[in-house]
């Protein structure tokens, strides 16, 4: 492809070299410049594109976007823009000829919900026979085929690359989790959106974001700038949370074809006749096309929200509601997510990914209500990441568990025992009494543990509960590893977690 057609729709400074000459490829990491490529010089959080011009010449690159000053070796196109990785994005579309204008996609946005609201809709999507890509926090998959994310959304040109390769292998709708992160970044901003779905915002990401206003601003422009009238044939464009606060708010700000949920207010599609046990979820789901009765594997309020947020996206597609009953009914499970470790006999134990305080309290909320003996929360939190959360995850966990164990999650460059001091600032000894090893013995009141090491902690829950307890895992749930220091190294709760209920002959 020429680099000038490469150009359109970028605010270009100024051009030195060639425009005509022939580009091969895109990229923004030098180690995967190649002949021909054209790389992007992108100023990141950590990195400098800019700095590794050199390296991707030596590779073979043909041309150079970038935004600042640099020397560049005569010979070689030089394209000068406003803003580089907005440009990275636009490239991206342009090389990969606009994918997402030929297929069905559908983001989610939210702090809670959205993996849940994929995997509901890939399901959906899959009882109507139509299929569905999806790009979420657990992985990106689409055919048969699985790849790992690095990212909950991919970065813009890894975005336009993924969709390219859905649509030439058939794929016609896809569905994407749409995080802040990617929002403030721009990564999406070259997709053409069919439906945007708002789930729910609680505090998350504030070592990013700053404050709530900020977060809630990058949501936000998801809706009032993203879903514009690129496509605008259908009847419902957003499907917003009515129960939510910030949703509420979301509904007298933006203006467009809304389709709202909630189980509390008055919406679009609510649910009547619901029940809820360990088992799962029975409810009739009303919409504008009339009832639906379903029977869902998932268990708790949170999740019937998320199949109310999923049941309204399919409505607002037409997908037939024997589809969307069929769909619902046939996701048993979502890793991480509420996800049940196989025991014969021994205590209920569920590891999940609840990371933030109202994620934590809504499993909490969930599990306490169908508990015959105790409930023992095992939980930490992540290092290098929003330190306000911690002492609201500590009081959250108290306040449900009959016991609660502090531990280790990711700590990153943290120092482990730094941050479970600040999860214990949050909790009120009237409330749940520090407790020792020893202690667990004799003693059967309210209480919490810190045992730093995550193995360890798992094992101890395991081998003190009860027949009738129930055991949660929470922070990493689908995560398969542990981030200490500088090293990643092998760890699954789900894995542990079923090592030690073997042990205990269950």
């Amino acid at each position: 492809m020429r680099l000038a057609e490469l150009l359109k729709g970028l605010d270009v400074v100024q051009v030195i070299g060639d425009p005509a000459v022939d580009i091969a490829d895109v990229c923004y990491d030098s180690r995967k410049c190649r002949p021909a490529s054209l790389f992007v010089a992108v100023p990141g959080l950590k990195v400098d594109g800019h700095n590794y011009i050199a390296q991707a010449l030596d590779l073979g690159a043909a041309a150079v976007v970038l935004e600042k000053s640099c020397p560049v070796p005569s010979g070689i196109t030089v394209v000068r823009v406003s803003d580089s990785r907005r440009s990275l994005g636009i490239l991206g579309k342009n090389f990969y000829k606009n994918p997402s204008h030929d297929l069905c996609v559908v983001g989610v946005t939210g702090t809670s919900g959205k993996t849940t609201i994929t995997y509901l809709l890939e399901s959906i999507f899959s009882a109507a026979g139509w299929g569905a890509g999806v790009l979420g926090t657990v992985n990106y998959r689409f055919g048969g085929k699985t790849i790992p994310a690095p990212n909950t959304t991919p970065e813009s040109l890894e975005l336009q690359r993924m969709l390219r390769e859905m649509a030439d292998a058939g794929v016609r709708n896809v569905v994407m989790e749409v995080s802040s992160h990617s929002l403030e970044l721009r990564r999406v901003d070259d997709c053409e959106f069919d439906i945007g779905i708002f789930t729910n915002l609680s505090q998350e990401h504030l070592d990013y974001h700053s404050t709530m206003e900020d977060y809630f601003l990058a949501k936000r422009r998801f809706f009032d700038t993203l879903l514009d009238g690129r496509k605008d044939g259908r009847k419902y464009r957003m499907i917003i949370n009515a129960d939510d606060p910030w949703g509420e708010r979301l509904l007298q700000e933006i203006h467009g074809k809304i389709l709202t949920f909630a189980m509390g207010k008055t919406a679009h599609v609510s649910a009547g006749k619901v029940s809820f046990s360990v088992d799962g979820i029975e409810a009739e789901l009303k919409t504008p096309g009339g009832a639906l009765s379903v029977r869902s594997a998932l268990i708790g309020g949170f999740n019937l929200s998320n199949i109310l947020a999923a049941a309204a996206a399919a409505f607002a597609l037409d997908i037939p509601p024997e589809a969307i009953r069929a769909g619902i009914e046939n996701l048993k499970t979502i890793p991480g997510r509420l996800e049940k470790v196989t025991s014969r006999r021994g205590p209920s134990v569920f590891v999940d990914y609840a990371h933030k305080e109202a994620a934590l309290r809504g499993v909490l909320e969930s599990l306490s209500s169908f508990k015959k003996g105790r409930l023992i929360t095992v939980f930490g939190c992540g290092g290098d990441r929003d330190r306000q959360k911690r002492p609201l995850m500590g009081k959250a966990a108290v306040t449900f568990s009959d016991l609660t164990i502090l531990t280790s999650d990711n700590p990153r460059s943290e120092d482990p025992m730094e941050i479970i001091r600040e999860i214990e600032r949050g909790i009120n000894s009237g409330v749940a009494r520090k407790l020792e090893t020893s202690d667990l013995r004799d003693s059967g009141e309210k209480g919490y543990l810190i045992i730093p090491d995550r193995r360890a902690a798992i094992d101890l829950a395991i081998g003190i509960a009860g027949r009738n307890d129930m055991v949660l895992i929470a922070g990493k749930g689908h995560e398969t590893y542990q981030i200490i220091g500088s090293r990643t190294v092998p760890f699954d709760d789900r894995t542990v977690a079923g090592e030690a209920l073997a042990a205990r002959g269950h």
